[in-house]
């Protein structure tokens, strides 16, 4: 991929029949091929077809000392990660806020990670600066490599596609395919789907996104990503000291919520409108979407201290809530410390 601000990217399948663009920061793919709750349908009963994440980018790291390097500066435990493994691990500022979440499989020779649309230069230019003397190499495979996402994560792998399982992987499995071969898997992997229905599956499965839950200063006990993208105890690693400190004296700032909206209404809130109770402004949507069998259903980060059955208005739209990081998070432990 070699998309540059005026020449953007957009995939070879945006020209297939009633494919529709999706906007920033998913600009390259399809939103939907014409029907987004019959493609969600597809996905999810029949567990067949595909969904174009060609948009992301992909970042390589070679060499010998990749796992034991990754796992200094990641929140999650690689030193010992087995060829072929999954997992998900979170670059952190020095105050603990998430900066980049990495989506990993790791082949034996190297680890592969899939990261949102935009960020693979950032990644790769902080990896980069953390080398120093270890035997690694980190590369921009981006324009090498495209991610499709399937909702099955037990069929065979193309032969030269590698695949990746993860918990967060909405029960299926995203491939690294050739991007010189994309069209050609597209032509054999069934009817595609748009990002609408992948987003409104991984919304309902109450999963993060980088970019959409997350904002300057969110931290991983926030957003639910505590032991699916954090190891809580393993060695230090940058924004190590935040995180276990959250964790151990309870209650994050913020928490997520996943909202069951009003089916009445039109229009969903769009990300970043204000998250209101009694008519005071107590957090923001960050993600909204409409599931073929929930409605109309969104995430929000709203303060830890709103009460848990509290009737919520999501912009203008009516909202109740459904928790998904407790607000006590972390309490559970206190007293072991004492």
């Amino acid at each position: 991929m070699t998309a540059t601000s005026a020449d953007p990217y957009a995939s070879p399948l945006l020209d297939r029949d009633g494919a529709v663009a999706a906007d920033p920061p998913d600009t390259g793919v399809a939103a939907h091929y014409g029907d987004p709750l019959r493609e969600q349908r597809h996905l999810v009963r029949d567990r067949e077809g595909f969904v174009d994440l060609s948009h992301r980018g992909v970042v390589r790291v070679e060499g010998p000392d990749r796992l034991t390097w990754l796992h200094a500066l990641t929140t999650q435990d690689l030193e010992h990660l087995p060829a072929g493994a999954s997992t998900t691990a979170l670059l952190l500022s020095p105050h603990g806020h998430v900066e980049h979440a990495l989506a990993a499989v790791d082949d034996g020779a190297a680890m592969w990670m899939h990261v949102e649309p935009g960020t693979s230069a950032a990644v790769v230019a902080f990896l980069d600066s953390m080398r120093f003397l270890m035997r690694v190499e980190v590369g921009d495979v981006t324009s090498d490599f495209a991610v499709v996402w399937e909702p099955s994560a037990e069929a065979g792998s193309p032969p030269g596609v590698l695949t990746r399982r993860g918990q967060d992987s909405l029960g299926g499995r995203e491939l690294f395919v050739p991007r010189e071969r994309l069209s050609e898997y597209a032509d054999g992997a069934g009817a595609p789907a748009g990002l609408w229905a992948y987003e409104a599956l991984r919304i309902a499965a109450h999963l993060p996104r980088e970019g959409f839950e997350t904002d300057h200063r969110t931290i991983p006990n926030e957003v639910g990503w505590l032991g699916n993208a954090v190891h809580l105890d393993k060695g230090c690693y940058r924004g190590q000291e935040t995180v276990a400190r959250v964790h151990n004296l309870g209650r994050p700032p913020r928490r997520l919520v996943f909202l069951h909206l009003d089916g009445s209404v039109d229009t969903l809130p769009g990300h970043g409108a204000t998250v209101t109770h009694d008519g005071r402004d107590i957090g923001f949507v960050t993600s909204s979407a409409r599931h073929h069998e929930l409605g109309p259903v969104a995430l929000a980060l709203v303060r830890r201290n709103v009460p848990l059955d509290a009737a919520l208005l999501a912009g203008t739209v009516a909202a109740a809530q459904e928790m998904v990081v407790p607000p006590e998070a972390g309490l559970h432990i206190r007293h072991q410390l004492r």
